[in-house]
């Protein structure tokens, strides 16, 4: 019995020099990046500031030095966010360069997008050609989650970036066995963990797979390299880690999400293994409704990329990347130990295979735009498996297989567009009919690419844009409509509707389309109850929110309106203030709370419970707010002895009761306690204050 084998060289050729390059090479490149870049900076600023949790962590960065280094929420360095700060570097260092404003906060989160396109070209065509590269490009750039996360201020976007560069090196290094390029690839992986923690070493199996395997030289020299590689990632890592350890915990912030303020402690807890055994402060995203179903990833299991909430951010090409990386794996079985095709099956599928295993059943925390770091995998496998299946397509199984991939895009792509049948329902049907008679021709193309017929050659290249049209025409309208919304709060999703889930005292959408919010203002009596109507973030078009207040009077703010079909959004809050979640619009009545913070002139202007809440009250008066409890107001930060004496030193100037939380370890019912049976409440506007100061 014979195999069908893919025609391309067991060790990948070095690049051509600049004079046998295509003509199209360059330009075409150009044109990639330069449409990537106009697509993830359109109307950037529509966004505002986008999360105002990391937003106001970078505003204290342009602030104070140490701010900036820790990841601070506020510039008096109480507690930081509940990541590293390696993306808040960046971030602040633009704010510092430029000033502080929407535009120098998302910029260069825009340009991460961009240079994770051309490192991804850079990757693939090194295996198949800069044809393959411009596709994976594509496909990374006009992944829906993608375009979300490269114009918002999440983690995210330095996290994909650093992962591709990981994937370069790692290329470059199975090459050539070379350990200086698999240390620069580890050295990326360091600062991804110093980014997203435990997240930016999924892909590092599928990376040490690929080398142990395919890198031309002995065994005793592959695993000698791979421990080097290991050393240097420590050292990239571990560098800020030890910073954080040895330097005076009296003089830092506290590691907000941490139960012991160690940063190796929330890299193991809360970021680590309480993502995916749920537990330690994460809210897992189970099989019920409403919020969390959404929100937090829906039900766990096999099928969790491809649900409602996780579907329409990443699922689009997927399908074609796993039929993709079964066939390339088969097709390549007998091929040399050191094949290059085969080793980047290994880098990109073990990347897919590890992470989307780990998304798919992890118990704790996930939100539906982390699977932006499956993108590139995603878009790699496709792109190299298209590009040599259609090389090979004189052999009737590479045509087959070429067909499936074509085909099953076609009516997964269907199928997700089918979720919202109000939208272009017109895109569904002509992808699928597209499709299926691209699919068709591509089986019954002629045994002979190359002959000499120029019908031939037409009719090849008329199949191949039907494929490809039909292919993308699903994510690329995805994508195209979320960079034509602006999105807000802390579970931003992709899509023709505007999103601002999640934020201080925001409504949840529930289930995606047609779902808006309204944001509910504080009180200042804990029995009354109020309520507030206003233009909500709706589902598909201008529609109308409602938030209604836990206690107090409650004063509605405004979110912005999305374009299509009204929709209805509900919201609560709890005591306290009324702010609009990541940059909404705010009351008459919050701007009396926002001008007297401003007129204060210590060292914090205000203290509240939940960092969500102080996030809000710093990017409106540009003041040092302190976050009483962190996140969820659980942290031991600051304690009721600190706040006492902050108090007692004129430190702070009031006090204000906070949306969320306040229990737990955190003492921020205590210091509540303090505070109310010690000073007088008043109102701004309609906001409970206390003022600590004289």
């Amino acid at each position: 019995m014979t195999t069908t084998t893919l025609p391309r060289p067991a060790v990948a050729p070095p690049p051509a020099p600049p004079a046998a390059r295509p003509v199209w090479q360059r330009p075409a490149l150009a044109a990639l990046l330069l449409l990537t870049g106009v697509l993830y900076l359109w109307r950037l600023s529509d966004s505002g500031y986008a999360n105002s949790f990391y937003a106001a962590a970078v505003q204290a960065g342009t602030q104070s030095w140490k701010a900036l280094l820790f990841g601070s929420l506020d510039a008096g360095n109480v507690i930081t966010v509940d990541k590293p700060p390696a993306s808040l570097w960046i971030m602040g260092l633009s704010g510092r360069i430029f000033g502080f404003n929407s535009w120098s906060l998302l910029v260069p989160q825009a340009l991460e997008g961009v240079a994770a396109v051309a490192l991804l070209y850079a990757t693939v065509k090194r295996h198949v050609g800069a044809a393959a590269g411009l596709l994976a490009g594509a496909a990374l750039a006009l992944t829906p989650v993608a375009v979300l996360m490269f114009r918002f201020d999440n983690p995210d976007a330095l996290l994909t970036l650093l992962l591709v560069a990981g994937a370069y090196c790692t290329t470059r290094a199975v090459e050539r066995a070379a350990p200086g390029w698999l240390a620069l690839a580890a050295t990326a992986l360091g600062f991804a963990f110093l980014t997203k923690m435990l997240q930016g070493l999924l892909v590092l199996p599928g990376f040490a797979l690929a080398y142990l395997i395919a890198a031309p030289t002995t065994l005793g020299r592959r695993l000698l390299h791979l421990l080097s590689a290991g050393a240097a990632l420590v050292v990239s890592a571990g560098w800020f880690v030890a910073l954080v350890a040895l330097w005076p915990a009296s003089s830092r912030p506290y590691i907000g999400g941490s139960t012991d303020n160690s940063l190796l402690e929330l890299a193991l807890g809360y970021n680590g293994l309480g993502r995916i055994l749920g537990g330690d402060g994460n809210r897992g995203g189970g099989g019920g409704g409403g919020f969390q179903n959404v929100g937090f990833g829906g039900a766990t299991g096999i099928t969790r990329l491809f649900g409602d909430s996780m579907g329409t951010e990443i699922s689009w090409l997927l399908p074609a990347a796993l039929v993709a990386l079964i066939a390339g794996l088969w097709f390549t079985r007998r091929a040399p130990r050191t094949d290059t095709a085969r080793a980047a099956l290994i880098v990109w599928g073990g990347w897919l295979l590890v992470s989307g295993l780990v998304f798919s059943y992890m118990s704790g925390t996930i939100h539906p735009y982390y699977t932006v770091a499956l993108a590139p995998a995603i878009a790699a496998l496709v792109a190299i498996a298209g590009r040599e299946l259609w090389r090979a397509r004189a052999a009737l199984p590479a045509r087959l297989v070429l067909a499936a991939l074509v085909f099953v895009t076609a009516a997964w792509d269907f199928t997700l567009l089918s979720r919202d049948a109000t939208w272009t329902p017109w895109l569904r049907w002509t992808i699928l009919a597209t499709g299926g008679a691209a699919a068709v021709a591509l089986a019954s193309l002629p045994p002979s690419p190359r002959s000499p017929l120029p019908w031939h050659k037409r009719a090849g290249a008329a199949v191949a844009l039907a494929a490809l049209l039909s292919a993308f025409a699903g994510t690329t309208a995805w994508a195209v409509s979320t960079a034509g919304q602006p999105h807000t709060g802390s579970i931003p999703t992709s899509g023709p509707t505007s999103s601002s889930m999640g934020g201080a005292f925001g409504g949840l959408p529930g289930g995606g389309a047609g779902a808006g919010s309204g944001f509910a203002g504080g009180g200042s009596a804990d029995t009354s109850t109020g309520s507030g109507t206003g233009p909500g973030t709706a589902g598909g078009g201008a529609g109308t929110g409602t938030g209604s207040a836990g206690a107090g009077t409650g004063s509605a703010g405004t979110g912005s309106a999305g374009t299509g079909s009204a929709g209805t959004g509900t919201g609560s809050a709890g005591a306290g203030s009324g702010f609009a979640g990541g940059g909404g619009g705010r009351s008459a009545a919050d701007s009396e709370l926002i001008a007297l913070l401003k007129s204060s002139t210590t060292q914090w202007a205000a203290a509240t419970t939940g960092d969500q809440t102080a996030a809000e009250l710093e990017l409106a008066t540009g003041k040092s707010v302190i976050a009483i409890g962190g996140w969820d107001g659980s942290d031991p930060a600051p304690t009721l002895a600190q706040f006492k004496t902050w108090v007692s030193e004129g430190r702070i100037a009031y006090y204000v009761p906070g949306n969320r939380g306040g229990g737990g370890m955190g003492g921020g019912n205590d210091i509540a306690s303090w505070v109310a049976a010690n000073y007088t409440a008043t109102t701004a506007g309609n906001t409970t204050v206390y003022k600590l100061t004289p």
